[in-house]
């Protein structure tokens, strides 16, 4: 009764639309056969539908037995946790396949081992258990002038030689000199006194002015000169610069000292000034006072005496173009679809310049690299290039930054390059690699 009251309704719907249509309503054979045929597409649909429904609760039934019969220590799916080392810490808690684990060490230490750990398919983490080593700050040699060097935590001590002091024998220690005296046999009890120079005509010498006193000769001199060991009628110059020749306690000035009659004077370098004490050198910046030659298209970098011409050049990547952005930042543009080269080349290239002193102190932190915004779940940092492993190192500071190590002191004048890659990663898949550019120029001045 039910299914012939919808094929009637059927039927008048089927009518209704071929009046709309303007055309005349079909017959009763016409209607009774597209019945049918909708009839077996429904009945073609139910069985298709009941068939997926079958096949589901087959697959339901063999995923339920097949978690039935695991161990139940499977239960976490997780890496076993690990430790942060001695005098370091441990960045990261997720203890997924696929997931990393960072290590630093604190200040003073060195990291031996993996600095990164991933968690396996197989629940085992890879790479090695890293250890904070204390770092021999003796291996550089830092004591000066024969001095023994004794390693501590974080530090150093310095034991001088004979004649040397301050925190890395630096100093010599000072040499006075004492007027001498002259003394000639009187009659006793004479009080009589008398002054008068002697002559002698040199540019560091002058004569020395006696008296007598009570049968007794004293001699002095101008300042800046002193008795002479073998004649205290002469004076001879106080060589200032000699005397004081090194070491920050006792030096007399930063750069060169010129020893003159009866004093010294200072000098500085060519790209410095004088200070007004008249003993310091300050540096001139060239590029903010116009004293250079670079052209509109490069960048005026100002060094510790001196300066540099930078040109900014956006990288040429096969199948990869760039724009630059800004005078210091190349972005890429976007890729074709199917271009997996142009995918793997960098997103960005940044360029930064550096100017140092030379010797300057090691280990030291020149540069960081941090992510503002992370989209995937890893970051990871890297030194490109074989070159600048001789003196640079890259270490985290924590889960988004990465830092530019100075592994050892760099005399100059020279110029390092490092190239530092900060790559995103989610679920070990790249995302993007940023590149910066490190340029520094190291003076051949230590101040």
């Amino acid at each position: 009764m039910m299914n012939r009251r919808y094929a009637v309704l059927l039927s008048v719907f089927i009518c209704q639309v071929y009046t709309m249509l303007a055309q005349d309503c079909p017959s009763k054979q016409d209607l009774q056969n597209s019945i049918q045929q909708a009839h077996k597409l429904l009945s073609a649909q139910e069985a298709s539908y009941l068939q997926s429904l079958r096949t589901l609760k087959k697959k339901l039934n063999l995923l339920h037995h097949s978690v039935a019969r695991l161990p139940a220590k499977a239960k976490n799916f997780t890496c076993p946790n690990l430790d942060a080392p001695v005098n370091g810490k441990k960045l990261g808690k997720i203890l997924f396949p696929g997931h990393e684990v960072h290590f630093l060490c604190d200040v003073g230490f060195e990291l031996v081992g993996s600095e990164t750990r991933q968690c396996k398919d197989s629940l085992s983490w890879s790479g090695q258990q890293p250890v904070c080593k204390d770092i021999d700050e003796c291996l550089s040699s830092p004591c000066a002038n024969g001095g023994t060097c004794t390693d501590k935590v974080n530090g150093f001590s310095c034991v001088c030689a004979k004649g040397w002091a301050g925190p890395i024998c630096q100093s010599p220690t000072p040499t006075f000199f004492v007027t001498m005296a002259n003394t000639s046999p009187v009659s006793a009890g004479a009080a009589a006194t008398s002054s008068f120079p002697l002559t002698h005509t040199s540019a560091l010498t002058r004569s020395s002015r006696c008296s007598q006193v009570q049968g007794t000769t004293h001699c002095t001199c101008e300042p800046g000169f002193t008795i002479s060991a073998h004649d205290n009628s002469v004076c001879t110059d106080i060589d200032e610069c000699k005397l004081f020749h090194n070491g920050q306690a006792g030096r007399l000035c930063l750069h060169t000292c010129v020893n003159t009659a009866g004093g010294y004077r200072c000098t500085c370098p060519a790209g410095y000034n004088m200070t007004r004490d008249g003993r310091n050198c300050k540096d001139i910046d060239e590029c903010s006072t116009r004293q250079n030659n670079c052209t509109r298209e490069q960048l005026c970098i100002n060094t510790y005496g001196g300066f540099q011409c930078a040109k900014v050049e956006c990288p040429q990547i096969r199948n990869a173009t760039y724009v630059k952005t800004s005078p210091l930042r190349c972005e890429r543009n976007p890729c074709p679809v199917d271009s997996r080269t142009c995918f793997q080349a960098p997103n960005s290239v940044s360029f930064h310049y550096m100017s140092v002193v030379s010797n300057l102190s090691a280990p030291r932190v020149m540069f960081r690299v941090s992510a503002i915004r992370m989209i995937g779940d890893t970051l990871r940092f890297a030194l490109l290039g074989g070159r600048a492993r001789r003196h640079f190192a890259v270490q985290r500071s924590d889960r988004q930054t990465g830092e530019l190590l100075l592994t050892s002191p760099v005399q100059g004048p020279t110029t390092l390059d490092a190239e530092v890659e900060m790559s995103e990663l989610e679920r070990r898949e790249l995302l993007g690699r940023y590149i910066t550019k490190i340029t520094i120029f190291v003076s051949p001045y230590e101040f």
